[in-house]
């Protein structure tokens, strides 16, 4: 088994972890055909990545142009330590009102620490009403993902990408 497969995450160990994380490095692609990154608080939504922001952000604008996307959530910060996840794919806009809120009261939620949106009362929702009059809903449908969890490299392996 090579270093890639070795360091591979199983689908429960990237349900574990997309669930654990909250901020996504999102790229699209420009006017120019140059990437656009972003960082961004997400939620999943079916399994997907899913993330509300301006509609009139630069990410929406290349979005509306190109639907392509790429999505990066990791973690780590010695080489032995690196995880992630990197997903290609499409990227859903959404503007249906419904669908808006439960996104942003998903995303407000996750980003205060709340067990449920309820505790955020109707200060939370009102808010959340609010900022859904400006944003767009994007929701990742991927078409190809890599994963990687270096934790996983038995001693002995190989100590960084050169091998050595």
């Amino acid at each position: 088994m090579g270093t890639r497969d070795a360091v591979r995450m199983s689908d429960e160990e990237v349900d574990a972890f997309l669930d654990d994380s909250m901020k996504v490095q999102v790229a699209t692609v420009g006017k120019d055909g140059a990437p656009h990154l972003t960082t961004l608080f997400y939620v999943l939504v079916d399994g997907r990545i899913a993330f509300w922001t301006y509609g009139r952000s630069q990410k929406i604008r290349n979005l509306e142009r190109d639907p392509r996307v790429s999505c990066l959530v990791e973690d780590g910060e010695e080489y032995s330590e690196l995880r992630g996840v990197s997903i290609t794919g499409t990227a859903e806009l959404v503007r249906d009102p419904d669908r808006l809120f439960a996104i942003g009261s998903a995303v407000a939620t996750r980003m205060t620490g709340v067990a449920d949106f309820a505790e955020l009362g109707d200060l939370g929702r009102a808010e959340v009403e609010r900022q859904a009059r400006k944003r767009v809903g994007v929701v990742i449908h991927p078409d190809t993902v890599a994963t990687w969890d270096h934790r996983k490299m038995a001693a002995g392996a190989p100590a960084g990408p050169d091998g050595k």
